[in-house]
C-alpha cells in the first residue's frame, strides 16, 4: 500500500457503490485484500503505508491505535463489505494479507479475519488464501498455526542472500532465514512458498544478484517474485542518493539482471506469467495477483486500502487512528473514490493484461494501437503468433520495455 495522496470524490458515510458497480459482481472473480499497516522498523527504501509502535502513539504518550485491537477493526470492515455488497455476488476466490508486517499479528488474530470473509462470503472451491511475512517474524510453531488457519500460501520477504545489499536496504534479517523459513513452511504444510527479490540495490553486483537467485531457488519455492528497486521520494534511501552516498544502477544494468533473473529461474523450471513473477507450476501462481491484473473485483481493508468494483474504485483514510475511529462510529473507512471511465477502464485492461503471459486482445486498441502493435512485432517486442491470432503478447524483449510497449499501443 503505497503512502501517495489521492484525489477523488467523497465516499458515503455507508460506503454504498453505485448501481451499475454492482451489477458487475457476478462477472469476474471476488477478492479480498487486508493491509496490515504494523513494522518493527521501516526499511529505508519503503514508502508504504506503514508505522512502527512508536509512529502510533499520540502527544501524552497512549497509543492511538495498537496490534492488539486491529484484528476486530478489519473483522468490523468485513462486515460493511457485507452489506454494501449485498445481493448478487460471487463467493471470495482469493484473500490476500499484506503490509507492513502481517505476521506481527498472532495468527489466531490473522485467522479471524480470514474466517470472517469466509463466514460473511463464502469461499470458492480450492480458494487461495496468501500471507506476506518477515523471516524473522516466524517460527515453524507460527506457521503451523497459519497453516490451521486456513491459510494456503505464504510469500517471504528474502530481498538478496547478501549481507551489505540487506544492509543498504535496513532489512532486519539475516541470510539464510528466508531459505530457512521456507522449509518450515513446508513442514507446516504449505504447498505453495513465494520469495520476493529485489534487484538494481546501491552497491550490488552482478555476483551479488546471481548469489541471491541461486539461493532463492536453492530453498525450493514454487514461486518467485523480482523487482527493480525503485528508490520512491520521501524514503530514506532517496535522502541518501541525493546526497550523493549512494548510487543508483542504470538503465543497462537493470535490464541485464533481469535477463539474468530470466535465465536462472527458467533454467530452474520456472515460467514467467507476469513481468516480474515466475512460478513453476500453473498452480503455484498467484490468484489473488492474477485476479487484479485480469479486471477482478475486490474489496481492500485496511488503513490506505484500495478497492475496486465494477469499475468503481475507492481507498481508505491512511491512518490507523483516523482508520479505527472511522469504523467505530459505524461509518466506512472510505477516504475517497473515483468512478473510471470506459475509456479508463480500457487503458487499464491494456496496462495490466498486457503484463501476463497471454497478453491483451488486440481488439481493444484503436486504429492507431493495432498499427503500433505491427510494429513492436516487427521490432521484436510482440509475439508475431500471438499477434496472428488476435493477441497482444510481449516478448522477452517486450517485457524489459513494457511500459514503452504500452505507451505506444494506447
Amino acid at each position: 500500500m503505497p503512502s501517495v495522496a489521492l484525489d477523488g470524490d467523497p465516499v458515503p458515510r455507508t460506503g454504498e457503490l453505485p448501481e451499475a458497480s454492482l451489477a458487475e459482481l457476478g462477472g469476474q472473480p471476488l477478492g479480498f485484500y487486508v493491509h496490515v499497516p504494523f513494522c518493527v522498523t521501516r526499511c529505508g527504501y519503503c514508502d508504504f503505508n506503514t508505522y512502527t509502535a512508536e509512529e502510533l502513539v499520540s502527544r501524552d504518550g497512549t497509543a492511538t491505535t495498537s496490534r492488539a485491537t486491529y484484528a476486530d477493526q478489519a473483522v468490523a470492515e468485513v462486515a460493511l463489505a457485507d452489506r454494501v455488497l449485498s445481493g448478487a455476488r460471487p463467493p471470495v476466490s482469493t484473500v490476500f494479507v499484506g503490509g507492513g508486517t502481517p505476521t506481527l499479528l498472532s495468527a489466531e488474530d490473522l485467522g479471524r479475519i480470514v474466517a470472517a470473509v469466509r463466514d460473511r462470503f463464502g469461499f470458492t472451491p480450492g480458494a487461495e488464501v496468501t500471507t506476506e511475512a518477515n523471516p524473522e517474524t516466524v517460527t515453524p510453531e507460527y506457521l503451523v498455526r497459519l497453516r490451521e488457519a486456513g491459510f494456503t500460501r505464504i510469500s517471504f520477504g528474502m530481498q538478496s542472500a547478501r549481507p551489505h545489499v540487506l544492509k543498504v536496504l535496513e532489512r532486519g534479517h539475516t541470510p539464510g532465514r528466508p531459505e530457512q523459513c521456507v522449509g518450515w513452511a513446508r513442514e507446516a504444510g504449505f504447498d505453495h512458498v513465494n520469495l520476493d527479490l529485489i534487484y538494481g540495490t546501491p552497491g550490488e553486483t552482478d555476483d551479488d544478484w546471481r548469489a541471491s537467485l541461486d539461493a532463492a531457488v536453492s530453498a525450493g519455492p514454487d514461486h518467485v517474485s523480482a523487482y527493480s528497486l525503485i528508490v520512491e521520494e520521501g524514503t530514506r534511501l532517496a535522502a541518501r542518493v541525493r546526497r550523493g552516498e549512494l548510487t543508483e544502477p542504470d538503465d543497462d544494468t537493470m535490464a541485464d539482471r533481469y535477463l539474468m533473473a530470466d535465465d536462472v529461474l527458467a533454467g530452474a523450471g520456472f515460467t514467467a506469467y507476469e513481468v516480474s513473477n515466475w512460478a513453476r507450476t500453473p498452480e503455484g501462481r498467484s490468484a489473488h495477483n492474477l485476479l487484479y491484473w485480469t479486471g477482478g473485483h475486490w474489496w481492500g481493508v485496511g488503513p490506505g486500502a484500495h478497492s475496486h468494483v465494477g469499475g468503481t474504485r475507492w481507498w481508505n483514510v491512511k491512518h490507523p487512528a483516523a482508520y479505527a475511529a472511522r469504523l467505530n462510529s459505524g461509518d466506512s473507512p472510505g477516504q475517497a473514490r473515483e468512478v473510471l471511465t470506459r475509456e479508463e477502464r480500457r487503458f487499464e485492461r491494456i496496462l495490466l493484461e498486457l503484463r501476463v503471459e497471454q497478453g491483451c486482445p488486440l481488439d481493444l486498441l484503436e486504429p492507431h494501437g493495432r498499427a503500433a502493435a505491427e510494429r513492436a512485432v516487427a521490432e521484436g517486442l510482440l509475439e508475431a503468433g500471438a499477434h496472428g491470432a488476435g493477441r497482444a503478447v510481449l516478448t522477452r524483449r517486450g517485457r524489459l520495455l513494457a511500459d514503452a510497449v504500452v505507451r505506444d499501443l494506447t
